[in-house]
Protein backbone atom coordinates (compact mmCIF):
# COMPACT_ATOMS: atom_id res chain seq x y z
CA UNK A 1 0.00 0.00 0.00
CA UNK A 2 1.26 3.38 -0.91
CA UNK A 3 2.02 5.65 2.06
CA UNK A 4 0.33 8.42 0.03
CA UNK A 5 -2.74 7.01 -1.40
CA UNK A 6 -2.90 4.37 1.25
CA UNK A 7 -6.31 5.57 2.66
CA UNK A 8 -8.79 7.05 0.50
CA UNK A 9 -10.90 8.05 3.51
CA UNK A 10 -10.11 8.34 6.85
CA UNK A 11 -12.02 5.74 8.87
CA UNK A 12 -14.80 6.97 11.24
CA UNK A 13 -13.40 5.42 14.15
CA UNK A 14 -13.45 7.74 17.06
CA UNK A 15 -12.78 8.03 20.90
CA UNK A 16 -13.56 10.08 23.35
CA UNK A 17 -15.42 11.50 20.48
CA UNK A 18 -12.44 12.48 18.15
CA UNK A 19 -11.14 10.55 15.17
CA UNK A 20 -8.89 7.67 16.29
CA UNK A 21 -5.71 9.08 13.95
CA UNK A 22 -5.71 11.95 16.83
CA UNK A 23 -5.24 9.32 19.30
CA UNK A 24 -2.28 7.99 17.48
CA UNK A 25 -0.57 11.20 16.38
CA UNK A 26 -0.87 12.31 19.83
CA UNK A 27 1.46 9.05 21.17
CA UNK A 28 3.82 10.00 17.99
CA UNK A 29 3.84 13.15 19.40
CA UNK A 30 4.48 12.63 22.77
CA UNK A 31 7.20 10.32 21.78
CA UNK A 32 9.25 12.84 19.58
CA UNK A 33 9.26 15.11 21.88
CA UNK A 34 10.20 13.08 24.83
CA UNK A 35 13.21 12.30 22.28
CA UNK A 36 13.91 15.97 21.73
CA UNK A 37 13.42 17.46 25.22
CA UNK A 38 15.50 14.41 26.30
CA UNK A 39 18.52 14.96 24.31
CA UNK A 40 18.11 18.78 24.91
CA UNK A 41 18.27 18.05 28.75
CA UNK A 42 21.30 16.63 28.71
CA UNK A 43 23.44 18.21 25.35
CA UNK A 44 25.00 21.18 26.91
CA UNK A 45 26.26 18.72 29.73
CA UNK A 46 27.91 16.52 27.45
CA UNK A 47 29.02 19.04 25.21
CA UNK A 48 30.97 21.20 28.48
CA UNK A 49 31.66 17.60 31.03
CA UNK A 50 32.78 15.18 27.67
CA UNK A 51 32.67 16.01 23.93
CA UNK A 52 34.51 19.45 23.95
CA UNK A 53 37.27 18.29 26.63
CA UNK A 54 40.78 17.57 25.37
CA UNK A 55 42.09 14.52 23.86
CA UNK A 56 38.08 14.48 23.03
CA UNK A 57 37.51 17.11 21.06
CA UNK A 58 40.36 16.77 18.65
CA UNK A 59 38.84 12.81 17.59
CA UNK A 60 35.60 14.78 16.70
CA UNK A 61 34.44 14.88 12.92
CA UNK A 62 34.58 18.16 11.86
CA UNK A 63 35.69 19.89 15.09
CA UNK A 64 38.46 21.90 13.56
CA UNK A 65 36.44 23.87 11.37
CA UNK A 66 33.11 24.40 13.03
CA UNK A 67 35.86 25.48 16.15
CA UNK A 68 36.99 27.90 13.57
CA UNK A 69 34.13 28.74 12.69
CA UNK A 70 32.38 30.07 15.28
CA UNK A 71 35.19 31.87 17.01
CA UNK A 72 35.18 33.60 13.36
CA UNK A 73 31.78 34.79 13.36
CA UNK A 74 31.07 35.15 17.55
CA UNK A 75 34.33 36.40 18.69
CA UNK A 76 36.36 38.04 16.28
CA UNK A 77 38.90 34.86 15.72
CA UNK A 78 39.57 34.60 19.47
CA UNK A 79 39.92 31.19 20.81
CA UNK A 80 36.39 30.17 23.05
CA UNK A 81 36.66 28.20 25.55
CA UNK A 82 34.41 24.87 26.44
CA UNK A 83 31.56 26.90 27.69
CA UNK A 84 31.14 29.54 25.20
CA UNK A 85 31.99 27.16 22.39
CA UNK A 86 29.27 24.58 23.96
CA UNK A 87 26.81 27.67 24.29
CA UNK A 88 27.13 28.53 20.66
CA UNK A 89 27.09 25.00 19.45
CA UNK A 90 23.80 24.44 21.94
CA UNK A 91 22.76 27.63 20.54
CA UNK A 92 22.52 26.99 16.93
CA UNK A 93 21.54 23.53 17.12
CA UNK A 94 18.13 24.77 18.85
CA UNK A 95 17.83 27.56 16.20
CA UNK A 96 18.25 25.73 13.11
CA UNK A 97 15.80 23.22 14.33
CA UNK A 98 13.49 25.72 14.07
CA UNK A 99 14.38 26.88 10.93
CA UNK A 100 14.21 23.95 9.01
CA UNK A 101 10.47 22.92 9.22
CA UNK A 102 9.77 25.94 7.32
CA UNK A 103 11.52 24.40 4.42
CA UNK A 104 10.55 21.07 5.02
CA UNK A 105 6.67 22.09 4.74
CA UNK A 106 7.34 23.26 1.24
CA UNK A 107 9.17 19.88 0.51
CA UNK A 108 5.91 18.25 1.68
CA UNK A 109 3.78 20.24 -0.04
CA UNK A 110 5.37 20.20 -3.08
CA UNK A 111 7.09 16.77 -4.21
CA UNK A 112 7.41 14.33 -0.73
CA UNK A 113 3.78 14.83 0.50
CA UNK A 114 3.47 14.51 4.28
CA UNK A 115 3.41 11.22 5.53
CA UNK A 116 6.59 10.34 3.88
CA UNK A 117 7.77 13.44 5.25
CA UNK A 118 7.07 12.25 8.77
CA UNK A 119 8.30 8.81 8.03
CA UNK A 120 11.70 10.02 6.44
CA UNK A 121 12.11 12.86 9.31
CA UNK A 122 11.38 10.22 12.11
CA UNK A 123 14.41 7.93 10.68
CA UNK A 124 16.74 10.16 10.14
CA UNK A 125 16.31 11.97 13.83
CA UNK A 126 16.58 7.96 15.40
CA UNK A 127 20.12 7.99 13.63
CA UNK A 128 20.84 11.18 14.54
CA UNK A 129 20.17 10.45 18.51
CA UNK A 130 21.65 7.10 18.02
CA UNK A 131 25.00 8.48 16.18
CA UNK A 132 25.16 11.42 19.43
CA UNK A 133 26.48 8.12 21.64
CA UNK A 134 29.63 8.16 19.64
CA UNK A 135 31.69 11.30 20.96
CA UNK A 136 32.68 11.46 17.47
CA UNK A 137 30.02 11.78 15.57
CA UNK A 138 28.74 15.17 17.78
CA UNK A 139 27.97 17.23 14.75
CA UNK A 140 27.05 14.51 12.08
CA UNK A 141 24.17 13.93 15.20
CA UNK A 142 22.99 17.15 15.45
CA UNK A 143 22.49 18.00 11.51
CA UNK A 144 20.79 14.81 11.40
CA UNK A 145 18.13 15.90 14.11
CA UNK A 146 18.08 19.41 12.59
CA UNK A 147 17.29 17.95 9.24
CA UNK A 148 14.85 14.89 10.41
CA UNK A 149 13.30 17.86 12.26
CA UNK A 150 12.37 19.52 9.54
CA UNK A 151 10.26 17.06 7.68
CA UNK A 152 8.74 15.44 10.97
CA UNK A 153 7.80 18.71 12.72
CA UNK A 154 5.56 20.76 10.28
CA UNK A 155 3.93 17.74 8.66
CA UNK A 156 2.66 15.96 11.61
CA UNK A 157 1.23 18.87 13.14
CA UNK A 158 -0.56 19.53 9.88
CA UNK A 159 -2.31 16.35 9.64
CA UNK A 160 -4.40 17.02 13.03
CA UNK A 161 -5.86 19.67 11.22
CA UNK A 162 -6.89 17.42 8.38
CA UNK A 163 -8.65 14.58 10.24
CA UNK A 164 -11.71 17.46 10.90
CA UNK A 165 -13.76 18.82 7.97
CA UNK A 166 -13.65 23.01 7.96
CA UNK A 167 -15.99 24.29 10.61
CA UNK A 168 -15.12 20.73 12.72
CA UNK A 169 -15.44 23.06 16.08
CA UNK A 170 -13.72 19.85 17.67
CA UNK A 171 -10.43 21.28 15.78
CA UNK A 172 -9.80 23.69 19.10
CA UNK A 173 -9.98 20.67 21.72
CA UNK A 174 -7.77 18.34 18.84
CA UNK A 175 -5.24 20.42 19.06
CA UNK A 176 -5.16 21.36 23.08
CA UNK A 177 -5.22 17.58 23.17
CA UNK A 178 -2.49 17.17 20.72
CA UNK A 179 -0.39 19.64 23.27
CA UNK A 180 -0.78 17.89 25.91
CA UNK A 181 1.71 15.36 24.55
CA UNK A 182 4.09 17.16 23.95
CA UNK A 183 3.79 17.78 27.46
CA UNK A 184 3.72 14.49 28.73
CA UNK A 185 6.79 13.80 26.59
CA UNK A 186 8.82 16.78 27.76
CA UNK A 187 7.97 16.00 31.10
CA UNK A 188 9.07 12.27 31.63
CA UNK A 189 12.36 12.57 29.00
CA UNK A 190 14.75 14.79 31.04
CA UNK A 191 13.21 12.02 34.09
CA UNK A 192 14.74 9.47 32.43
CA UNK A 193 17.22 10.60 29.75
CA UNK A 194 18.64 13.03 32.23
CA UNK A 195 18.77 10.28 34.93
CA UNK A 196 20.86 7.76 32.80
CA UNK A 197 23.10 10.46 31.72
CA UNK A 198 24.15 11.71 34.99
CA UNK A 199 24.50 8.07 36.23
CA UNK A 200 28.17 7.81 36.36
CA UNK A 201 27.78 3.62 35.71
CA UNK A 202 25.23 4.42 32.93
CA UNK A 203 26.45 7.56 31.03
CA UNK A 204 25.23 10.17 28.39
CA UNK A 205 25.20 7.36 25.42
CA UNK A 206 22.95 5.78 27.29
CA UNK A 207 20.25 8.75 27.52
CA UNK A 208 21.04 9.71 23.70
CA UNK A 209 20.38 5.63 23.62
CA UNK A 210 17.29 6.06 25.35
CA UNK A 211 16.10 9.57 23.10
CA UNK A 212 16.61 7.31 19.89
CA UNK A 213 14.50 4.68 21.78
CA UNK A 214 11.47 7.08 22.02
CA UNK A 215 12.25 8.52 18.20
CA UNK A 216 11.59 4.83 16.93
CA UNK A 217 8.38 3.70 19.18
CA UNK A 218 6.72 7.12 17.87
CA UNK A 219 8.13 6.51 14.18
CA UNK A 220 6.41 2.52 15.05
CA UNK A 221 2.76 3.94 16.08
CA UNK A 222 2.78 6.49 13.04
CA UNK A 223 3.70 4.02 10.96
CA UNK A 224 0.57 1.77 12.29
CA UNK A 225 -1.65 5.02 12.33
CA UNK A 226 -1.74 5.48 8.96
CA UNK A 227 -4.62 3.42 7.99
CA UNK A 228 -6.88 6.29 10.22
CA UNK A 229 -5.29 9.32 8.84
CA UNK A 230 -6.11 11.42 5.63
CA UNK A 231 -4.70 12.02 2.10
CA UNK A 232 -1.72 14.56 2.22
CA UNK A 233 -2.34 18.05 1.19
CA UNK A 234 -5.95 18.06 1.88
CA UNK A 235 -5.71 21.04 3.60
CA UNK A 236 -4.37 22.88 0.89
CA UNK A 237 -6.72 22.16 -1.33
CA UNK A 238 -9.40 22.78 0.84
CA UNK A 239 -7.91 26.61 0.91
CA UNK A 240 -7.16 26.81 -2.83
CA UNK A 241 -9.83 29.59 -3.63
CA UNK A 242 -9.21 31.80 -0.66
CA UNK A 243 -5.52 31.84 -1.51
CA UNK A 244 -6.34 33.43 -4.94
CA UNK A 245 -7.45 36.38 -3.23
CA UNK A 246 -5.52 39.47 -3.27
CA UNK A 247 -4.84 41.15 -0.36
CA UNK A 248 -6.10 44.37 0.97
CA UNK A 249 -5.01 47.19 2.64
CA UNK A 250 -6.22 46.13 6.49
CA UNK A 251 -4.10 42.80 5.36
CA UNK A 252 -1.06 44.48 4.85
CA UNK A 253 -1.55 46.25 8.07
CA UNK A 254 -1.85 43.08 10.02
CA UNK A 255 0.91 41.95 8.74
CA UNK A 256 3.14 44.47 8.85
CA UNK A 257 2.06 44.54 12.60
CA UNK A 258 2.68 40.60 12.86
CA UNK A 259 6.29 41.51 11.99
CA UNK A 260 6.92 44.51 14.01
CA UNK A 261 6.19 41.93 16.80
CA UNK A 262 8.84 39.91 15.75
CA UNK A 263 11.46 41.66 16.70
CA UNK A 264 10.61 41.59 20.55
CA UNK A 265 9.39 38.01 20.38
CA UNK A 266 13.24 37.37 19.06
CA UNK A 267 14.34 38.69 22.85
CA UNK A 268 11.75 36.37 24.10
CA UNK A 269 13.67 33.35 23.29
CA UNK A 270 16.86 34.65 23.24
CA UNK A 271 16.10 35.08 26.95
CA UNK A 272 13.64 31.99 27.79
CA UNK A 273 16.17 29.65 26.07
CA UNK A 274 18.75 30.22 28.66
CA UNK A 275 16.91 27.61 30.65
CA UNK A 276 17.75 24.78 28.91
CA UNK A 277 21.77 26.20 28.40
CA UNK A 278 23.16 28.54 31.33
CA UNK A 279 20.52 27.94 33.70
CA UNK A 280 21.18 24.28 33.64
CA UNK A 281 24.87 24.53 33.92
CA UNK A 282 24.27 27.34 37.11
CA UNK A 283 21.76 24.26 38.72
CA UNK A 284 25.22 21.47 38.03
CA UNK A 285 28.04 23.84 39.44
CA UNK A 286 26.04 26.85 41.42
CA UNK A 287 23.92 24.98 43.48
CA UNK A 288 23.13 23.27 46.44
CA UNK A 289 20.51 20.29 45.39
CA UNK A 290 20.04 18.82 48.67
CA UNK A 291 16.29 18.13 48.60
CA UNK A 292 16.11 19.50 52.68
CA UNK A 293 19.44 20.35 53.82
CA UNK A 294 20.84 18.09 56.80
CA UNK A 295 17.39 16.27 57.01
CA UNK A 296 17.01 14.52 53.59
CA UNK A 297 20.48 14.99 51.59
CA UNK A 298 19.76 13.34 48.49
CA UNK A 299 20.09 15.42 45.90
CA UNK A 300 18.00 16.83 42.82
CA UNK A 301 19.41 15.31 39.54
CA UNK A 302 20.52 18.47 37.51
CA UNK A 303 18.45 17.54 34.28
CA UNK A 304 15.25 17.09 36.20
CA UNK A 305 15.15 20.67 36.51
CA UNK A 306 14.46 20.81 32.97
CA UNK A 307 10.73 18.84 34.51
CA UNK A 308 10.03 21.84 36.38
CA UNK A 309 8.51 23.78 32.95
CA UNK A 310 6.18 21.45 31.33
CA UNK A 311 4.30 20.25 34.99
CA UNK A 312 4.28 23.94 35.17
CA UNK A 313 2.27 24.87 32.29
CA UNK A 314 -0.07 21.92 33.57
CA UNK A 315 -0.80 23.21 36.97
CA UNK A 316 -0.60 27.15 35.69
CA UNK A 317 -2.40 26.88 32.62
CA UNK A 318 -6.15 26.68 33.88
CA UNK A 319 -5.40 29.54 36.25
CA UNK A 320 -4.26 31.74 33.74
CA UNK A 321 -7.22 30.94 31.66
CA UNK A 322 -9.47 31.41 34.78
CA UNK A 323 -8.11 35.05 35.70
CA UNK A 324 -8.39 35.94 32.09
CA UNK A 325 -12.12 35.13 32.28
CA UNK A 326 -12.78 36.82 35.59
CA UNK A 327 -10.91 39.77 34.25
CA UNK A 328 -12.96 39.69 30.66
CA UNK A 329 -16.16 39.36 33.07
CA UNK A 330 -15.24 42.76 34.90
CA UNK A 331 -14.30 44.22 31.57
CA UNK A 332 -10.44 44.44 32.01
CA UNK A 333 -8.69 41.66 30.34
CA UNK A 334 -5.64 43.13 28.96
CA UNK A 335 -4.64 43.18 25.14
CA UNK A 336 -3.08 40.77 23.28
CA UNK A 337 -0.24 42.90 22.99
CA UNK A 338 -0.21 44.05 26.86
CA UNK A 339 -0.71 40.30 27.77
CA UNK A 340 2.75 39.54 25.57
CA UNK A 341 4.19 42.65 27.24
CA UNK A 342 3.37 41.61 30.49
CA UNK A 343 4.99 37.89 29.72
CA UNK A 344 8.11 39.54 28.59
CA UNK A 345 8.15 41.36 31.93
CA UNK A 346 7.40 38.36 33.57
CA UNK A 347 10.53 36.80 32.16
CA UNK A 348 12.73 40.18 33.19
CA UNK A 349 11.60 38.94 36.65
CA UNK A 350 12.48 35.95 36.76
CA UNK A 351 16.41 36.48 35.94
CA UNK A 352 15.92 38.89 39.00
CA UNK A 353 15.84 36.07 40.62
CA UNK A 354 18.55 34.53 39.57
CA UNK A 355 20.58 37.63 40.02
CA UNK A 356 19.87 38.07 43.85
CA UNK A 357 20.54 34.32 44.20
CA UNK A 358 23.80 34.95 42.68
CA UNK A 359 24.37 37.93 44.48
CA UNK A 360 23.35 36.50 48.00
CA UNK A 361 25.53 33.54 47.42
CA UNK A 362 29.41 34.75 46.37
CA UNK A 363 31.68 33.94 44.34
CA UNK A 364 31.78 30.03 44.11
CA UNK A 365 29.47 29.57 46.36
CA UNK A 366 25.83 26.73 46.05
CA UNK A 367 22.36 28.63 45.79
CA UNK A 368 19.41 26.95 47.27
CA UNK A 369 17.39 25.07 44.25
CA UNK A 370 14.41 26.87 46.03
CA UNK A 371 16.05 30.11 43.40
CA UNK A 372 15.34 27.40 40.50
CA UNK A 373 11.77 26.65 41.73
CA UNK A 374 11.71 30.57 41.32
CA UNK A 375 13.02 31.58 38.66
CA UNK A 376 10.84 29.01 36.82
CA UNK A 377 7.14 29.55 38.41
CA UNK A 378 8.11 32.82 36.90
CA UNK A 379 9.41 31.76 33.27
CA UNK A 380 6.46 29.89 33.37
CA UNK A 381 3.59 32.69 33.75
CA UNK A 382 5.70 34.41 31.11
CA UNK A 383 6.09 32.09 28.50
CA UNK A 384 1.76 31.56 29.30
CA UNK A 385 1.68 35.05 28.23
CA UNK A 386 3.63 35.32 25.28
CA UNK A 387 4.51 32.05 23.31
CA UNK A 388 0.36 30.30 23.07
CA UNK A 389 -0.63 34.07 22.91
CA UNK A 390 1.45 34.81 19.94
CA UNK A 391 0.68 31.92 17.86
CA UNK A 392 -3.23 32.28 18.80
CA UNK A 393 -2.55 36.14 17.18
CA UNK A 394 -0.94 34.85 13.91
CA UNK A 395 -3.66 32.27 13.68
CA UNK A 396 -6.36 34.95 14.32
CA UNK A 397 -5.37 38.10 12.34
CA UNK A 398 -2.46 37.15 9.56
CA UNK A 399 -4.58 37.03 6.44
CA UNK A 400 -5.97 33.42 5.37
CA UNK A 401 -4.23 33.28 2.30
CA UNK A 402 -1.03 33.55 3.66
CA UNK A 403 -1.75 32.00 6.88
CA UNK A 404 1.14 29.10 6.83
CA UNK A 405 3.83 32.00 5.48
CA UNK A 406 2.73 34.25 8.74
CA UNK A 407 3.03 31.08 11.07
CA UNK A 408 6.13 30.38 9.54
CA UNK A 409 7.73 33.83 9.73
CA UNK A 410 6.57 33.95 13.41
CA UNK A 411 8.36 30.77 14.17
CA UNK A 412 11.47 32.38 12.70
CA UNK A 413 12.09 34.15 15.63
CA UNK A 414 12.72 31.18 17.69
CA UNK A 415 15.96 30.54 15.45
CA UNK A 416 16.94 33.93 15.58
CA UNK A 417 16.18 33.83 19.16
CA UNK A 418 17.80 31.01 19.60
CA UNK A 419 20.81 32.04 17.45
CA UNK A 420 21.29 35.20 20.25
CA UNK A 421 20.51 33.04 22.96
CA UNK A 422 23.91 31.18 22.10
CA UNK A 423 25.83 34.08 21.53
CA UNK A 424 24.77 35.41 25.11
CA UNK A 425 25.04 32.42 27.08
CA UNK A 426 28.56 32.18 25.91
CA UNK A 427 29.33 34.67 28.94
CA UNK A 428 28.33 32.40 31.08
CA UNK A 429 31.81 31.66 32.30
CA UNK A 430 33.78 35.02 31.19
CA UNK A 431 31.04 37.52 33.00
CA UNK A 432 30.17 37.79 36.90
CA UNK A 433 27.47 35.62 37.53
CA UNK A 434 25.28 38.82 38.95
CA UNK A 435 25.76 41.09 35.69
CA UNK A 436 24.91 37.87 33.66
CA UNK A 437 21.79 37.64 34.75
CA UNK A 438 21.14 41.12 34.93
CA UNK A 439 22.66 41.26 31.22
CA UNK A 440 19.16 38.60 30.74
CA UNK A 441 16.93 40.48 32.52
CA UNK A 442 17.75 43.60 30.71
CA UNK A 443 16.80 41.61 27.39
CA UNK A 444 13.86 41.21 28.64
CA UNK A 445 12.66 44.50 30.14
CA UNK A 446 14.06 45.68 26.69
CA UNK A 447 11.17 43.26 25.08
CA UNK A 448 8.64 44.17 27.62
CA UNK A 449 8.65 47.76 26.99
CA UNK A 450 9.55 47.50 22.93
CA UNK A 451 6.08 45.44 22.63
CA UNK A 452 4.09 47.40 25.37
CA UNK A 453 5.06 50.44 22.94
CA UNK A 454 3.60 48.64 20.10
CA UNK A 455 0.47 48.15 22.06
CA UNK A 456 -1.20 51.68 21.22
CA UNK A 457 -0.60 52.14 17.48
CA UNK A 458 -1.27 47.93 16.87
CA UNK A 459 -4.54 47.77 18.94
CA UNK A 460 -7.03 48.94 16.36
CA UNK A 461 -4.82 46.16 13.97
CA UNK A 462 -4.27 42.96 16.01
CA UNK A 463 -7.03 43.58 18.60
CA UNK A 464 -10.48 41.81 17.39
CA UNK A 465 -12.58 39.29 19.87
CA UNK A 466 -11.41 35.73 20.00
CA UNK A 467 -13.74 33.34 19.04
CA UNK A 468 -11.94 30.68 21.08
CA UNK A 469 -10.23 30.14 24.41
CA UNK A 470 -6.67 29.62 25.06
CA UNK A 471 -5.71 26.23 24.75
CA UNK A 472 -5.46 24.57 28.41
CA UNK A 473 -2.11 22.96 27.36
CA UNK A 474 0.63 24.48 25.18
CA UNK A 475 4.22 23.23 23.98
CA UNK A 476 6.97 24.21 26.81
CA UNK A 477 9.26 25.33 23.62
CA UNK A 478 7.90 26.24 20.17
Amino acid sequence: MSVTDGAAAPRQRTLFGHPLGLTYLFTTEMAERFSYYGMRAILILYLTNVVLLQPIAGDVVGYASMKHLFETLFNGGQPLGVQPLSSIIYGNYTAFVYLTPFFGGMIADRWLGQRYSVIVGGVIMAVGEFALMKPELLFVGLLMLILGNGFFKPNISTQVGNLYQPGDARIDRAYSIFYVGINVGAFFSPLICGSLAEDPAIGYKWGFFAAGVGMVIGLLVYMFALRTLPKDRIARLQSKTEEKKPLTGADWKAVVALILLCFPTTLFWAVYEQQGNTISLWAEQFTDRRLIPGVVNWEIPVTWFQSFNPFMIFAFTPLVVMFWARLAARGKEPTTVTKMAQGNFLLALSYVVMMVAAYFTGEGGHASWLWLLGFFVLITLGELYVSPIGLALVARVAPPQILSAMMGLWFITSFTGNLLQGYVGSYFSRMDKVHFFLLCAGLALAASVITWLFNRPLKSTLEVKPTQPMPPAVEPQL
